[in-house]
């Protein structure tokens, strides 16, 4: 089997382990704000029992001894681990991700290396990035693309899913990671492609270019789409 071959088999099994953490993901959510939603009622209940202790003078308005109850206390707790596991979910899903990206990097990279060597063993002269991973002059394959969604799915859920406390996490984000769209940022969410295969840009965000699904037939961005009009009128 050859390395392809065993990136793509790989490859087939990531969409199921995906879905499987953010099913979990999902669920630890919904526990979350439950317990959050419990215990927000639980305090704000016995906020009011103290105010009405102190008003009535049978509890001395002394902050430095006026606590929730054990039970309010637990359940923050309880929100606390619950938090900590979907982070732990969120970077586990990250990091299966980002192993598929970098597989595909070092074959893209063996592969420019063989292409630029040549049938005689030589290495041939002239641009060498061409067929790399930089942005100049690539082409961007659907499939690196989706590779690329894929990250973004994972940091995404990293940043929403597994973040809906408002946590501040430090999460580990690949310098290399192609940008894409108008507004030059990485791959996330559904991506439309420009068919015209000499666009500089080549995809784009749906939310950038006003689209909410994939076009049919046909699509050129506004650059592709005003240099075509102008080529028509001459």
């Amino acid at each position: 089997m050859s390395f392809l071959e065993e990136f793509q088999a790989n490859l087939d099994s990531l969409p199921v382990i995906l879905q499987k953490k953010y099913a979990l993901l999902r669920d630890l959510d919904k526990s979350l704000h439950d317990i959050q939603r419990q215990n927000e009622q639980r305090c704000e209940q016995e906020i009011e029992d103290i105010k009405r202790g102190v008003r009535s003078g049978n509890i001395t308005p002394n902050t430095s001894v006026i606590r929730f109850s054990d039970e309010a206390l637990d359940e923050q707790k309880h929100s606390i681990r619950i938090a900590d596991e979907k982070v732990a979910l969120a970077v586990q899903a990250y990091d299966l991700v980002d192993t598929h990206i970098q597989q595909l990097d070092q074959y893209l990279k063996k592969f420019d290396e063989e292409l630029r060597r040549g049938p005689d063993g030589n290495t041939k002269s002239g641009r060498g990035n061409e067929s790399g991973t930089g942005r100049g002059g690539r082409k961007k394959t659907r499939q690196t693309a989706v590779v690329a969604a894929a990250a973004a799915a994972a940091t995404e859920a990293q940043t929403t899913s597994a973040n809906p406390t408002g946590m501040d996490l430090d999460l580990p984000v690949d310098p290399n990671e192609p940008t894409y769209c108008f507004c030059n940022q990485v791959s996330y969410g559904e991506m439309v492609a420009c068919d015209n295969p000499d666009c500089k840009i080549e995809w784009f965000h749906f939310g950038c270019v006003g689209l909410k699904e994939q076009p049919k037939g046909k699509w050129y961005c506004s650059n592709c789409a005003a240099t075509r009009n102008r080529r028509r009128g001459k």
